[in-house]
């Protein structure tokens, strides 16, 4: 007989919303259309996907032509990030030292200023006012850490950069603000104006969505290139017939994400507490990585000093636990995460730290059971 799979990686990968599947449904098959094309059922395609935009530009504040659909979160990163820089070739770019290799990656093509982080994980926020000068177009900072879900002061760095605007000498360079907030759909406020934020990207893959479904948020005030040339599909920012199917599935999820996050949340945290309550009990050297009060509810990082977090991994595997060391995009790197050495950890504890991240499906008894499994492996 099988164990039953406690799924411990929702940072990762959600599983699909029956609703959201249901809300898909109809674009596989019966309307198929090409939303560009003019004869009617086309149209009624069309207008079911305004509807999906709207229906997120809701969430966001924004107003419906400012959601630009992308094929996931690393897709609108990257298009936030050249959009802006590729305009400006001697300008520069600020991120933090945690943010996602999404962001990281295209922000290093160009003049990239790394901002530090203190040991909970939380931006630097001197550091990050000194490194913006006349030069800053792009400052580009995570709204909550898909690691070990420290969530960032957004409306501190959006004073930040307001302030910085108004003492601008040069009209020649904009300064714009863009948020990662792939994590924070299920748990957090979206609203972009409240957030202060000019770009915002969503992924569907992590709020019970499909995958490579996203989303970039670009206020009407930001001239972004495109990085997609072709028929001039969504605003002209990124051309391709639009996936219908995927982009009503994300903005059902980011529906229902929104209306239970304050519920989920509160359920969450209790489990959260619950076990770091019981793992401190059962392995006394356990290490809580990562903000305690600023931090999504459904993660829960640590490092149990001396232990091999790939073996402690496949033994919870054997055992019915699926959890993992740090980002499931770099999971395959044998390097130890960036996200752990900017917040200080030596790498020995780097490698030996895991990552728990609980979902809807999480319930009270999965905690007791991860504890005394994770007790188990590492005596």
């Amino acid at each position: 007989m099988h164990t039953p799979l406690i799924y411990m990686d929702h940072a990762a990968a959600t599983p699909l919303d029956e609703r959201v599947i249901a809300a898909m449904e109809p674009f596989w098959r019966e309307q198929f259309y090409n939303p560009s094309a003019t004869y009617l059922p086309a149209r009624q395609v069309a207008s079911a996907l305004q509807g999906a935009r709207a229906g997120v530009a809701h969430w966001l504040g924004a107003r419906p032509s400012e959601v630009i659909f992308t094929a996931g979160g690393t897709e609108a990163n990257n298009l936030a990030i050249h959009g802006i820089m590729r305009q400006y070739p001697d300008a520069n770019i600020v991120v933090s030292a945690v943010e996602h290799e999404s962001v990281l990656a295209p922000a290093h093509e160009y003049d990239c200023r790394e901002i530090g982080v203190d040991q909970d994980g939380t931006v630097d926020l001197q550091a990050l006012e000194a490194a913006i000068d006349e030069k800053t177009v792009l400052v580009s900072i995570m709204y909550a850490n898909n690691e070990v879900g420290t969530i960032q002061p957004l409306s501190d760095i959006a004073r930040i950069i307001k302030n910085k605007r108004a003492t601008r000498s040069s009209p020649n360079y904009p300064l714009y603000v863009h948020t990662d907030a792939a994590q924070a759909g299920n748990y957090l406020d979206l609203h972009a104006s409240r957030l202060g934020v000019d770009m915002l990207t969503l992924n569907g893959g992590k709020i019970y969505g499909p995958k490579q479904s996203g989303v970039l948020y670009v206020h009407s005030s930001v001239n972004l290139h495109p990085e997609i040339l072709g028929g001039g599909q969504e605003r002209n920012i990124r051309s391709g017939t639009e996936n219908v199917a995927q982009d009503a599935g994300l903005a059902k999820a980011l529906d229902i994400a929104q209306e239970m996050r304050h519920d989920e949340t509160a359920r969450l945290q209790t489990l959260q507490q619950e076990l770091i309550k019981q793992l401190k009990a059962a392995i006394p050297s356990v290490l809580i990585n990562g903000s305690r009060k600023k931090r999504l509810p459904n993660n829960v990082h640590l490092t149990i000093p001396g232990q091999d977090n790939e073996r402690v991994l496949l033994e919870l595997e054997q055992r019915g636990v699926l959890a993992a060391a740090g980002s499931a995009c770099s999971a395959s790197d044998e390097e130890p995460s960036h996200v752990l050495r900017a917040m200080g950890l030596s790498d020995a504890d780097a490698q030996a730290s895991l990552r728990f991240t609980m979902g809807r499906q999480t319930v009270l008894a999965d905690i007791a059971k991860i504890t005394q499994e994770l007790k188990s492996v590492v005596s």
